[in-house]
């Protein structure tokens, strides 16, 4: 049998990882699967933000990303309005994104990224149960039981992956013990203002709001955060849970929970793992959450995860797959510059969320003098943050 000289890429998981480490192998050359155990790719959650580097690493793979949510300027504050982080991007990076955040709707996200994908990539209602490889080819055991082999496998299956609990075993979660409340809104709401993402922190609760552009219409999301266990029942009433948390913060956020229909309401529970010190082993490797399971705290995971996709083609872009050596030093030559900037966002949001929700009550007042009164939290989070949107910008070609 005569082999194709393009390689054979196998993806676990349709999400924006799995989407763009797809367009990532067949930008590189190869030819490329997606085996998604749902009969369709479905969004997990509904509000999203993008930095400017995962735009631009869309564009890179082949993504429509014209008018593709509303950028945004945002800021820290306290309950008062007073400013304790501004974040200031470069006059080019204004220029290029518009802004910092952009605020949008994951269905979107995923219809860009499915559009750009070609037909027969995507392979629907694929449970895969186990997984072997060896020198020659990694083997994908089915629940039907049917094979399949390749010669590469991204592992894309999120924070419960499959390939990552192969290659490396399992491990405990990271509970955060917080929750956040998001939905989303077109109404028109006193207090709004175009283009503009404001994190408001009360004593325990994060309020926050940003605009949003979905399919040519503009709206705002929202979101409140606070403390919980992970291990108790979810409300009744989402949307009632949400507006008892934003009770007492400034306009508009009290206004955009009262604006939205409670379907559009959601909620997740915020956890992570501890970074792994090695993503890849022989011809398999991992993207997205299934390498760096991210908390909304950073609101960064599907950046990093398209990110991913992207560095990840770049890495294979004329390797052989079918010499394992070639494939091991192309795996490694992707996951080493990703792995310090990966755990740094994860890290951030696990100690950010820490430090706003879980501080002592007699140290909060203190928290609080020192965000109002000194520069820390802006040196920690506004200017770190332009600082990486440029590191990761400049790796990015186009």
């Amino acid at each position: 049998m005569t082999r194709s000289p393009a390689g054979r890429v196998a993806v676990l998981g349709a999400g924006p990882a799995g989407m763009a480490a797809a367009l990532g192998a067949l930008t590189a050359g190869h030819d490329a699967v997606v085996y998604e155990r749902y009969r369709e790719a479905r969004p997990a959650g509904n509000i999203l933000n993008l930095w400017p580097p995962p735009l631009k690493a869309l564009r890179a793979l082949g993504v429509n990303t014209t008018d593709l949510g509303a950028p945004t300027h945002s800021e820290f504050r306290n309950m008062q309005g007073k400013v304790r982080v501004d974040v200031k991007l470069d006059e080019d990076v204004e220029q290029a994104f518009g802004g910092g955040f952009i605020g949008l709707l994951r269905p979107e996200l995923y219809e860009r990224m499915l559009a750009a994908i070609p037909p027969g990539v995507l392979r629907f209602g694929q449970q895969v149960d186990r997984i072997e490889q060896d020198g020659r080819a990694v083997t994908l055991h089915f629940a039907d039981g049917t094979t399949a082999e390749h010669d590469v496998l991204v592992g894309a299956d999120g924070i419960d992956s499959l390939v990552r609990r192969t290659l490396w075993g399992d491990a405990p979660k990271r509970e955060h013990r917080l929750h956040i409340f998001g939905g989303f809104t077109f109404d028109d709401v006193a207090g709004t203002v175009p283009n503009r993402c404001v994190l408001t922190h009360s004593r325990t609760v994060q309020g926050s709001w940003t605009s949003i552009r979905h399919k040519g219409r503009d709206g705002h999301q929202w979101w409140v955060l606070t403390s919980t266990d992970p291990d108790a029942p979810a409300p009744a009433d989402l949307k009632a849970a949400a507006t008892e948390l934003a009770a007492g913060f400034p306009a508009p956020l009290p206004g955009l929970i009262a604006a939205t229909e409670p379907e559009n309401v959601q909620r997740w529970v915020l956890r992570d793992r501890p970074a792994l010190r090695q993503w890849s082993k022989g011809r398999a490797t991992l993207v997205g959450d299934a390498a760096h399971p991210t908390s909304p705290y950073a609101a960064y995971g599907a950046g990093m995860s398209i990110e991913d996709g992207y560095f990840l083609g770049v890495a294979l872009r004329g390797v052989d797959l079918t010499d394992l050596a070639v494939v091991r030093q192309a795996l490694q030559s992707y996951e080493d510059p990703r792995k310090p900037h990966t755990a740094k966002q994860v890290q951030m949001a696990y100690v950010l969320g820490k430090v706003f929700h879980h501080a002592p009550a007699p140290l909060r007042p203190v928290r609080d003098f020192v965000f109002d009164h000194t520069s820390f939290l802006q040196r920690m989070a506004g200017d770190s943050n332009p600082r990486e949107i440029n590191e990761q910008l400049a790796l990015i070609e186009g």
